[in-house]
């Protein structure tokens, strides 16, 4: 491919999102003047290299037309260094990082079978040998806990998968084509949002019955319009820049432009309301365990072990104690993080 002279204006960062302009197709479209020799197009994405961050802004300057190369900045390394200043969003990676641990050594660290039953300990208040207590059947809860992470993290990261997958999708293409299928996904998430997210899952539960598979599902469908109405309304904005006209006169189907130009755009909200949606999933698949519709008995799930020692909280204050405090530790954790990420990943906040 033949190269191609520029000449680009002394900008550093574009003025539409705050990043450098090596990194935003805006800011190399509206903040760089180029001169363009032939026409020709980028073997990297297809499009014009007026328009192609990715050739055009690395090509070796030649010629006396070049009067300024543009550093290429790292987004990833930018967001992570915003990220490490926000000692909130620290605590709140280094706790889900530690229940992750948990989650996946549990056999090893938990130190009791979580199911295993002994009569003669039962109702046993916190102490060396059983640091959180036991249950009314002499199950130590601290091993139960432990081994309750992994569902809480599985209802979490499973239901915001189910909801990020289809509520994305929907949204990407309601948002792109408008006209009656915009319309149809519009009138859809209206009426589901007519429900409260545990009065929706709780509804589907009743269809598809019991168990822990089934609130992933539910938890899943409830969260759906939230995606929907955050990727619908980021495209919609999207779509009308100057570099998504350009891709179009160049030729590009539309599943090209939306895959390699609109979803890029607008996977970093994505990524904030997902990390605050694991929190809200794993309360609601709490609370739809701690009603009985959920996780079944003898499952270690923190609302089920909630749900089971109602009758003991005057006597036995730590059986429900300690598995609120991981709902409120997991999700405060996963809360501080989602905050942490939405700062991070906003051009426009400078931590």
């Amino acid at each position: 491919m033949e190269d191609r002279a520029m000449i680009f204006v002394d900008r550093n960062r574009c003025d539409y999102c705050g990043s450098c302009v090596s990194a935003c197709p805006v800011g190399a479209i509206e903040l760089a003047e180029m001169q363009l020799i032939i026409s020709d197009t980028c073997t990297d994405c297809g499009l014009c290299l007026d328009i192609c961050k990715t050739d055009a802004l690395n090509r070796v300057p030649f010629g006396p037309l070049f009067e300024r190369r543009v550093k290429v900045e790292s987004l990833t390394l930018e967001v992570l260094r915003r990220l490490s200043r926000n000692k909130g969003a620290m605590l709140g990676a280094a706790v889900v990082l530690l229940l992750i641990v948990c989650a996946v050594f549990a056999p090893w660290v938990a130190p009791y079978d979580p199911i295993k039953i002994y009569p003669k300990e039962a109702l046993q208040p916190p102490s060396l040998k059983h640091l959180a207590g036991t249950d009314p059947f002499g199950r130590d809860i601290l091993s139960r806990i432990i081994f309750g992470t992994r569902i809480s993290l599985q209802v979490g990261l499973i239901s915001v998968g189910i909801a990020g997958f289809f509520g994305g999708l929907l949204g990407l293409y309601a948002g792109y084509y408008g006209g009656r299928l915009d319309q149809m996904v519009t009138l859809l998430v209206n009426i589901m949002l007519a429900f409260p997210g545990i009065l929706l899952a709780l509804a589907v539960m009743a269809m598809l019955g019991p168990s822990l598979f089934n609130v992933m599902i539910a938890v899943g469908i409830s969260s759906i319009p939230a995606y929907i109405r955050l990727v619908r309304g980021s495209v919609l904005s999207v779509k009308e820049n100057v570099y998504i006209e350009s891709a179009r006169v160049v030729g590009c189907s539309d599943l090209r432009i939306i895959v390699r130009h609109i979803l890029p755009n607008v996977i970093a909200p994505v990524i904030v309301l997902s990390t605050l949606g694991v929190g809200s999933a794993i309360l609601v698949g709490a609370s739809v365990s701690y009603l009985g519709m959920g996780a079944q008995p003898p499952t270690p799930e923190w609302g089920l072990m909630i749900n089971q020692v109602r009758s003991y909280l005057r006597i036995a204050w730590w059986m429900a104690t300690f598995p609120g405090l991981a709902i409120m530790i997991t999700v405060l954790a996963l809360n501080l993080l989602g905050d942490g990420l939405r700062d991070a990943l906003d051009p426009r906040l400078k931590i």
